[in-house]
């Protein structure tokens, strides 16, 4: 409408052009077929115009690439033009710099010789100053005028370090070598004034004199000083070391005392009289007492020696040598703490921390040698201690008990060792801090194992078994021996920590406290143990009644088992009650999951206990399994505040726990028809390869013995076609050489537990072959409350036909009357006699009030369906035993 002419799209241009597409639009009708010539024409004239244009678009690139060879050519023509202007300017520069310096040749010569008139002219003025100098300088020396020699001499040495490169010169080697001799006679001049003054009794009237002179001796640098303060250390030790060298008695280490307190009469003398003389900064009473130190160290090493070399040191008395190496620390002490306030930093005060000792170990270095003796001293302390802390109980009869209490000699312990070390680190720290190292790590292993370990009955630590007449511990007593157990293990690891750091570094490596660490936690662990055992017997009875079921023969899927609600219950009343005496997260942790993996490992026993399992009951086995479970992952929070969250760690492990006994269930759920089914289950939830592990399964499943070589060839097959494709999965899928859940798992006969268990199966376990061997085990106790049991079972529980036989029991019913152990009928060898009440029982309709009931008489007259039948049970099982044995004892029948 606009007049612009609309564009028009080839499809022969489009980027996606289809000729099938374009030839169904052209030919949409056969009647379109006639225009096919004209289509083809006008194609053909489209691919004319088409390489036309290809040529022209070939001949304009052909010469695009002409011009682009002749405009490189021209850039490097130009390039070279370039290079040759660079070297124009370049060879211009130099000539430049060559002209400049021809120029300026004069002015340097000037400023050399304007140089060369200052230094002459600096070194004739300095030349003079010294001459003067040391003219005066000789005039005030022979009039001992101190305060103005020590001015001048500082000024003579200066300007004599200026001439020490013009000594080649005669006049200035001369007058060096008359200043030096000055010095020399300056010092002798001082040296005589001192010695002359001190000899007189002279030094309160020539105190200033003196202090001068030091002034003097302090400008000939460090020959001058340290001449005096020798001189004078001398002078004041002269009579000490006469009196206490010379003279046995005097020198012995009886007399430790007189020796200190004579340095303590000397310093206070001079702080009285000589302080004034001598400058602060020589810190002569610290040089004194230096020397005061080293000579008594080498009297002392010198009378030690002797005294060890007289019959093997045994002239050396233990407590005279502690009570002088005490007193010897102590005088360190004192020396301390007098020179370090003459010390101050003039940095931070953490630095005034970290300097080191002055008197470090100044005397008590010579007793490092005869250390041994005071470690042996401690080892022997020690030795006395352990037992008195063995005899103590744990917790005081009138002390309230809470739960972070701990066994107070623990601490005792810990702190004698701080004492000890504090003690010895004064002394050495070098092999002896390491032999009291061992000697801590040894009675750190005596703790415990012979204190702690004494109040765990039956348990063991390392290599050794510790028995204990001692009643079974309370739940309070075992707070009380964890609580110490982490005590000692957290302060063993403190204590190897200060002894790191406070011994020689050649010796660091070799303290060693691992084994003390790991001792302590195992006292803890075995603690644990015991803790979790009680939660395990509160739960037998509920395994017990778990094992009665028979999973064989149950129809369909309800609600929980009985038992598990019994179960739970029981454990979190135990659980609540344990929990309420531990204090640390890190052990009540470790409680429920050993809680956990103890209880799921039962589970996982009484399932081998209860086969065989048919489909439906593995079904309800893992109803409950998960009932359980749930109730499993509340056991931490029993102690936590309501809402808390659990830890995403313990819920984990709960699960990956119980996930073993899944599995196991998983697979015994499935039907054993097909058997593809069943091989692929086990694949799946077991996945390992071990063909005894998969006749485990079978027997658990109560599968025929003459039914099971095919199924594990087929297993075998299935096993084999995966290792040849290789088709293994990701790594949570591959197949297992031995799964871990079942090959430790031992199951025996139909009616036998698996080795290794604690949970007897009752009477179907014995038979004819094995009864001798089973006598010997009877228990006359409680046979009266088997034979009570079994006849009470047979009118409250057993109320169906064929549910309980004596010899022929299934392995849930064994249990009961034996009580999960080989005690009562189980111990009269009583096995193999009777048939199920299913095959060889008689039923009786019995017509009680117009009401009909059902009777079951088994072999041995055992009749179950009617309460009444009590007092009848027992008279038949009494008949049986007459009958069976022929008026022989019992412990020879049943044969």
């Amino acid at each position: 409408m606009n007049g612009a002419v609309p564009v028009k799209h080839d499809p022969l241009d489009s980027a996606q052009y289809d000729p099938v597409d374009h030839l169904n639009a052209l030919f949409s009708h056969p009647a379109t077929l006639s225009s096919v010539p004209a289509t083809a024409q006008a194609l053909h004239n489209h691919i004319t115009g088409l390489d036309e244009q290809i040529a022209e678009l070939v001949a304009t690139q052909m010469m695009t690439n002409k011009s682009s060879l002749q405009r490189v050519e021209t850039a490097k023509e130009d390039l070279a033009e370039l290079f040759k202007r660079i070297d124009s300017v370049r060879e211009r520069a130099v000539r430049t710099e060559m002209t400049i310096t021809e120029m300026t040749a004069d002015i340097k010569k000037l400023d050399g010789t304007k140089r060369n008139l200052t230094v002459s002219m600096t070194a004739l003025k300095r030349l003079q100053m010294l001459t003067t100098a040391y003219e005066q300088l000789k005039v005030l020396c022979k009039t001992r005028q101190y305060r103005e020699c020590a001015q001048l001499l500082q000024a003579v040495i200066q300007l004599m370090a200026h001439f020490r490169s013009y000594r080649s010169i005669d006049q200035i080697a001369l007058l060096s070598r008359n200043v030096s001799e000055l010095q020399r006679e300056l010092l002798e001049q001082v040296c005589e004034d001192f010695e002359i003054t001190f000899a007189k009794g002279e030094v309160a009237t020539k105190k200033g004199m003196l202090g001068e002179a030091c002034v003097v001796m302090d400008s000939l640098q460090d020959n001058g000083k340290q001449r005096i303060i020798s001189w004078y250390c001398n002078t004041q030790l002269r009579e000490y070391r006469q009196v206490f060298r010379g003279n046995d008695e005097a020198g012995s280490l009886d007399n430790i005392s007189r020796r200190y307190a004579w340095l303590k009469r000397i310093l206070k003398t001079y702080d009285e009289d000589h302080a004034t003389i001598f400058p602060a900064h020589w810190k002569v009473s610290e040089v004194l007492s230096k020397s005061f130190c080293d000579g008594t160290r080498d009297d002392f090493k010198t009378i030690l020696s002797k005294a060890a070399r007289k019959i093997d040191g045994k002239s050396l008395d233990v407590n005279l040598l502690l009570s002088c190496l005490q007193e010897t620390l102590d005088f360190e002490q004192w020396l301390e703490r007098r020179f370090a306030d003459v010390r101050v930093s003039i940095d931070t005060m953490n630095s005034r921390d970290e300097r080191p000792l002055i008197f470090g170990k100044a005397i008590s270095e010579a007793f490092e040698p005869y250390l041994s003796l005071w470690i042996d001293a401690q080892d022997k302390q020690l030795s006395n201690m352990i037992p008195k802390y063995r005899a103590r109980p744990l917790r005081p009869a009138d002390e309230e008990f809470f739960p972070a209490a701990v066994h107070a000699p623990s601490t005792e312990l810990f702190n004698f060792y701080r004492l000890t070390l504090a003690q010895c680190a004064k002394l050495s720290t070098g092999s002896k801090l390491l032999d009291l190292s061992q000697t801590f790590a040894k009675y750190l292993d005596q703790y415990a194992e012979n204190v702690l370990m004494r109040f765990l009955p039956g348990e063991k630590i390392g290599p050794i078994n510790l028995t204990s007449t001692l009643s079974q511990p309370s739940l309070e007593d075992l707070s009380v021996i964890i609580n110490t157990a982490d005590y000692c293990h957290s302060t063993t690891s403190q204590l190897s920590e200060k002894i790191q750091m406070r011994i020689d570094s050649d010796f660091q490596s070799k303290v060693d406290f691992e084994k003390q660490q790991d001792a302590f936690l195992g006292v803890a662990n075995a603690a644990i143990k015991i803790l979790v055992k009680r939660v395990e017997v509160e739960a037998e009875p509920s395994w017990r009644e778990m094992r009665n079921i028979s999973w064989s023969k149950l129809e369909n899927v309800g609600d929980q088992s009985s038992y598990v609600s019994e179960l739970v219950d029981k454990v979190k009343r135990k659980c609540e009650e344990v929990l309420s005496v531990l204090s640390k997260d890190q052990y009540i942790r470790a409680f429920c999951d050993k809680v956990v993996d103890g209880l799921v490992s039962n589970l996982l026993n009484n399932v081998v206990l209860c086969k065989p399992i048919s489909d439906v009951g593995a079904e309800q086995m893992l109803l409950d399994s998960y009932v359980l479970k749930k109730a499993f992952e509340e056991l931490l929070s029993l102690k936590s505040e309501p809402g808390t969250a659990l830890p995403a760690g313990y819920l984990k492990h709960v699960n990956r726990t119980f996930a073993k006994v899944d599995s196991i269930l998983k697979t015994i759920q499935v039907q054993s028809n097909p058997p593809e089914g069943l091989v692929q289950a086990y694949l799946i939830h077991v996945a390992d390869k071990s063909d005894a592990n998969f006749r485990k399964v079978l027997e658990l499943k109560g599968i025929k013995k003459s039914e099971q070589p095919a199924l594990v060839e087929l297993f075998r097959v299935f096993v084999r076609s995966r290792e040849e494709a290789g088709d293994f999965g990701d790594e949570d899928t591959k197949l297992v050489e031995q799964s871990a859940v079942l090959s430790p798992l031992l199951i025996q006969g139909p009616n036998t537990a698996p080795a290794g268990s604690s949970l007897g199966s009752g009477m179907g376990g014995l038979s004819s072959g094995n009864l001798q061997s089973q006598i010997s085990k009877f228990d006359a106790r409680d046979f009266g409350n088997a034979l009570i049991n079994a006849a009470r079972e047979g009118v409250d529980r057993l109320q169906t036909p064929g549910t309980m036989g004596i010899g022929g029991l299934t392995s849930a019913d064994s249990g009961s009357l034996g009580g999960g152990r080989n005690t009562g009928l189980t111990g009269l060898g009583i096995g193999g006699l009777g048939d199920s009440v299913s095959e060889k029982g008689d039923t009786e309709g019995i017509s009680n009030n117009g009401q009909t009931t059902t009777t079951t008489t088994n072999k041995l007259g055992l009749n179950f369906g009617n309460s009444d039948n009590l007092n009848e049970n027992l008279r038949n099982l009494g008949r049986f035993f007459r009958r069976k044995t022929g008026g022989r004892s019992c412990g020879t029948g049943g044969s």
